[in-house]
């Protein structure tokens, strides 16, 4: 009798600590959210009824009109093909030359590929904002891009917006891939030793096409991260038509006056591309959240 009396009242706990964490979970999600919520509320309100109410109001008048003049106004068409400039050779580079770099440390034993891995992943510990004077003077001041332009050959231009990209992704992308290609078998690299196939044939034709889940995986984050980032267009780069969409959005403030109604529906506009990847490519990108987090 005892025993049962225990084990129900184990299985209560079990239970409140079930619905404690899902009240949590719930709560916490709510919060998250509700910025997001509000904003997407505030884009359907004109501005002056924000302005005679309020923000926290509720009521009045709803619309698209904010959309159409943020598109408009923001010449967005034109922002986010800047950012198909920059993003899509960006994640291409990211992808294959980690790629190159994570089969040279996962398949060959040398003396200096676990340095060469810690220094990769070392140097995403490194806060962008640290290296941005250092970098400033690199995209503008040495010689040895002066040539080139006016400017030097990267600052001011696609090119270098999408090498720091490539920069900084580049030690998550090599660690991820490192540890899934450890997962592949090395006899796949000594069958084709034997058959005479080259390093850089046993990589295109033999490793690399067995790591498209992690590709693929990686291609979703790398997509998400680089379409998001603001903060290195904002810096290095002077000309406003050459931003991409997310730093474009600086273009909605007034110099004396600002609709954040207005920036709001710029705001959800941009984000639509996002949730147009994630929702095509979710289960991949879920995949990506414990990609290479364990290894043999």
């Amino acid at each position: 009798m005892s025993q049962i009396v225990t084990a129900g009242a184990a299985h209560r706990r079990k239970n409140l600590r079930r619905g404690g964490l899902q009240a949590f979970l719930i709560t916490m999600s709510v919060i998250w959210l509700l910025p997001l919520a509000w904003a997407l509320y505030t884009s359907f309100r004109p501005y002056d009824q924000t302005a005679t109410y309020g923000y926290v109001s509720i009521g009045g008048i709803y619309n698209l009109d904010n959309y159409v003049n943020s598109f408009n106004q923001g010449q967005l068409p034109m922002y986010f093909l800047n950012t198909v400039i920059i993003l899509v050779p960006a994640v291409i580079l990211v992808l294959f030359l980690s790629s190159m770099m994570a089969f040279t440390v996962s398949r060959y034993s040398w003396r200096f590929n676990l340095i060469l891995l810690m220094v990769f992943s070392g140097a995403n510990l490194l806060p962008p904002q640290v290296i941005i004077t250092p970098l400033f003077r690199i995209f503008l001041v040495l010689p040895m891009f002066a040539p080139l332009s006016d400017n030097g050959v990267m600052y001011d231009q696609y090119i270098g917006i999408t090498l720091i990209h490539v920069a900084f992704q580049m030690g998550f992308c090599t660690f991820v891939l490192s540890n899934y290609m450890k997962t592949i078998p090395k006899a796949l690299n000594e069958a084709a030793v034997v058959d005479g196939a080259s390093v850089w044939k046993t990589y295109w034709t033999i490793i690399l096409p067995l790591t498209r889940p992690a590709l693929a995986a990686l291609a979703t984050l790398q997509v998400t991260w680089i379409y998001n980032d603001f903060f290195w267009a904002l810096i290095l780069m002077k000309t406003g038509a050459k931003y991409p969409i997310t730093s474009a959005l600086n273009n909605l403030q007034g110099e004396f006056f600002t609709n954040n109604n207005l920036i709001a529906a710029g705001s959800i506009l941009v984000a639509i591309p996002t949730l147009i990847v994630f929702f095509a490519l979710q289960k991949q990108f879920v995949s990506g959240l414990t990609l290479g987090s364990t290894k043999e």
